[in-house]
């Protein structure tokens, strides 16, 4: 199975061949897709890219219980 970041990595992939007018049609994972839109692809990234930051563990979020203290 595709990791979230090789996905973004596809998915960059088209986003830049689109820009470029190279290619009309792609297969990102196990789907295929003729004549994506920019917006589409640009969400795609936006949540292909939380994805893989959670998977690599980087762009976590430590949240600390704060008490006050009694007096």
């Amino acid at each position: 199975m595709a990791t979230y970041s090789s996905l973004l990595t596809q998915v960059d992939t088209a986003i830049e061949a689109l820009l470029t007018g190279q290619h009309e049609s792609y297969t990102i994972g196990a789907r295929s897709v003729t004549r994506l839109d920019l917006d589409d692809l640009f969400r795609w990234r936006e949540q292909l890219s939380m994805a893989a930051q959670r998977e690599s563990g980087s762009g976590s979020v430590h949240v600390a219980k704060m008490q006050k203290k009694s007096q």
